[in-house]
């Protein structure tokens, strides 16, 4: 899947994925924002309405998929039943797999490294992190759990929860188009 996108489903938490497209989209990264749904309006966790960029649909009919660069992510906001409701959508999670196979990259924050990423038939030995009392389900899977804001390790990005989603958003800046760019953004910030 070529291209930078952050999925939402109905119970989404606003904070991780608003700010994290805010920090993409500061730095110069087009990222959409796709509803899972064949509606563009997604509502969040706290009943707060979002239109996204494409209906899933719409995704599927303009998106190129095929072998893709670390600099193609997919991006899964955390809250719940949002990140349950991404999880149980076999088609989003089938293109998850094949995006990391692919050599894509994959982000997460809160319950999503958990309840998501915990899909991929492989996360073992990989450091990552997720909102408290998340981390069960990392740890079955053999994946390393590191109790910070936001871990990096190879081409996955985690992030623990809404108060580090200004710094999740920046890390995958950084990811995509380097630390300069990140560190501009942030400065910009005034952080």
């Amino acid at each position: 899947m070529k291209g930078c996108y952050l999925f939402l489903a109905d119970g989404f938490e606003v904070s991780e994925a608003l700010t994290t497209v805010n920090m993409l989209r500061r730095g110069g990264v087009n990222v959409k924002t796709v509803s899972i749904y064949d509606d563009r309006i997604v509502t969040s966790s706290n009943r707060i309405p979002v239109i996204a960029d494409m209906a899933f649909g719409e995704f599927k009919a303009s998106t190129s998929f095929g072998p893709c660069l670390p600099s193609d992510v997919m991006i899964f906001p955390g809250g719940m039943p949002g990140s349950a409701n991404l999880a149980a959508f076999g088609k989003l999670m089938d293109i998850m797999r094949n995006h990391a196979e692919e050599g894509g990259s994959l982000a997460a924050i809160c319950a999503a490294p958990s309840v998501v990423l915990s899909l991929l038939p492989d996360i073992k030995g990989k450091k990552m992190t997720c909102y408290d009392g998340f981390e069960e389900a990392l740890a079955a899977k053999g994946a390393e759990y590191v109790k910070e804001g936001v871990v990096t390790d190879g081409n996955i990005i985690t992030g623990r929860g809404p108060g580090w989603a200004v710094e999740f958003g920046l890390a995958i800046l950084a990811h995509i188009k380097g630390a300069e760019t990140a560190e501009k953004v942030k400065a910009g910030l005034m952080l």
